[in-house]
């Protein structure tokens, strides 16, 4: 029998290697991050493994509920405001908190009261400033919150009401905020903090995000198919996307080629070629798909889809339904935690 050095039968020496090999690329892999998800319909925090493709925790939100979050960019902490038991301009409850959930300990570790009903929503670490800027639709304004304090150290006007989404440039120095029921877009300067302009879109609109070059910004028409390309430099809309159906939330992939687009209606995500400006590729994904979010290596395209309880990754160079993994009810808001040196922070709720 041939003996390997250690002492081991070859071949049981090689088949230790082999697992400690598999072991330790699924631990690399893990060490990358995890996927955080708001499920809404639970009151919960899901924890999701992108690796094995299963939520490996649900984190209680003591009974209230959050639409989106955000990881701190050590990837320790969650940051989900809470929003309330409504849509959007809807009635129900006015949320007036956000509270902060430990990813070690699973347990709610800290927790900020507005002093009022402001529906608080979407959460997004500023590039430069480490500030954390979530949008406060009843005061129309996004507030500007030290996330070491918890403690509002400023806000930014956004003139309209149901201020709803946020996006930020690379260079944290312009926000814009998706206002639905006015159907426009603020541009805001985030270090002046002011309004620098309002766009009108339609009637109303839905989520927002920015181009990887900082030259377009996306949002959703929702009273027709169509994606509104808002040029940066003109604060105007240049052109219209025409999409399979009503859009919803996007996320530029890491190469600026292609924008990901949900569109609930058809239950299917668009693939809009920037270059082009026309949608190249559907894919179908279970029930109500809503937000996008690209993993931080651009491999896949995550997508919560609210009615079905499913998040769907879809590998970015094949544009195929890769794998369903099951999440919560309700699940809306995604963004990644990970250590900053190995992944961005950024929300991809925009």
């Amino acid at each position: 029998m041939l003996i390997a050095r250690s002492g081991l039968p070859l071949m049981l020496a090689l088949g230790v290697a082999l697992l400690l090999s598999s072991t330790l690329s699924s631990a690399a892999a893990t060490d990358k991050g995890v996927l955080i998800v708001a499920n809404k319909g639970e009151h919960t925090l899901g924890v999701i493994d992108p690796v094995a493709g299963k939520q490996v925790a649900a984190i209680d939100e003591e009974g209230i509920t959050g639409h989106e979050l955000i990881a701190s960019p050590d990837g320790k902490l969650a940051y989900v405001p809470i929003y309330g038991n409504s849509g959007v301009g809807k009635p129900g409850t006015d949320g007036q908190n956000m509270v902060v959930i430990d990813l070690t300990t699973h347990k709610i570790a800290g927790n900020l009261d507005f002093g009022k009903g402001v529906r608080p929503h979407c959460p997004l670490f500023g590039p430069r400033d480490g500030m954390l800027y979530v949008t406060t639709e009843i005061n129309q304004t996004v507030s500007v919150i030290d996330p070491k304090t918890l403690k509002i150290v400023g806000t930014i006007p956004t003139g309209q009401p149901e201020s709803h989404m946020l996006a930020l440039s690379h260079d944290g120095k312009r926000g814009y905020t998706a206002n639905v029921g006015p159907g426009t877009v603020s541009v805001l300067d985030m270090e002046a903090r002011k309004t620098i302009t309002i766009i009108p879109i339609s009637h109303e609109t839905q989520r927002i995000a920015v181009s990887n070059d900082d030259k377009m910004v996306f949002t959703s028409d929702q009273t027709a198919p169509q994606l509104a390309v808002i040029d940066t430099a003109t604060n105007k809309v240049k052109t219209w996307v025409p999409l399979p159906g009503t859009g919803y939330g996007t996320a530029p992939t890491k190469d600026g080629k292609w924008l990901v687009v949900a569109v609930p209606k058809v239950n299917q995500v668009a693939v809009v070629d920037l270059h082009a400006m026309k949608v190249v590729h559907t894919i179908d994904v279970p029930k109500a798909p809503q937000e996008v979010l690209i993993a931080p290596d651009g491999r896949r395209a995550y997508v919560s889809c609210d009615a079905s309880h499913k998040v769907a990754a879809i590998n970015t160079s094949s544009w195929k339904l890769e794998k369903l993994i099951d999440a919560g009810r309700g699940v809306d808001g995604l963004a990644w935690a990970a250590p900053a040196s190995k992944s961005g922070h950024q929300s991809a709720g925009r």
